[in-house]
């Protein structure tokens, strides 16, 4: 966290290294939060070059309240939002569901977890997409409910309803097709 800090006071003052190490040390992270929330890796790559495009050049407006993290996550889930209500409004031929590639060794537990990762990332998209949110922010972003009820502007009940109920309708639709 104190490293963060310092990586952020330093690139506020125009440090281009700590920009690059902010970036190399989230990126995976942050794609895996927005290709969770999109359902589609190359939508997440253009979510993430976009966030970090306007990072790049704004670095006056970040204000940090926590930690970096969960900043940097914060902001990407908003901009994936906006791309899903862009979606919604103007579909796209680009709307295919696309998998996360793994970095597992051996070809056998590749095809497992590629294949683990695209059932649940089928199971993800059919959820509404404010308990998708909920879910994914709270399990692969690990921001607290608290942290998300304030991003979405709703009552922490609300969020732990959403996710609650996410869970649920994963557990069902899943019904045991990924391991643990």
């Amino acid at each position: 966290m104190l490293e963060d800090r310092v990586l952020l006071w330093r690139f506020k003052r125009g440090s281009p290294e700590s920009l690059e190490k902010i970036y190399a040390k989230y990126e995976t992270y942050l794609i895996t939060v927005a290709t969770a929330l999109l359902n589609n890796t190359h939508a997440a790559e253009d979510v993430l070059h976009d966030f970090f495009i306007s990072f790049v050049t704004s670095p006056e407006r970040v204000r940090l309240q926590g930690n970096l993290k969960a900043y940097l996550a914060t902001c990407v889930a908003n901009l994936a939002r906006n791309r899903v209500k862009r979606r919604q409004l103007e579909p796209t031929a680009l709307d295919e569901n696309t998998g996360v590639q793994s970095t597992a060794p051996g070809p056998q537990l590749l095809a497992i977890q590629k294949e683990e990762t695209s059932i649940l990332n089928r199971a993800l998209s059919h959820l509404p997409y404010e308990q998708r949110e909920v879910v994914v922010l709270h399990l692969q972003g690990n921001l607290k409910f608290t942290e998300i009820a304030k991003l979405r502007g709703t009552s922490v009940n609300t969020v732990r309803s959403r996710y609650r109920y996410g869970l649920d309708k994963l557990r069902s639709q899943l019904n045991g097709q990924v391991s643990k």
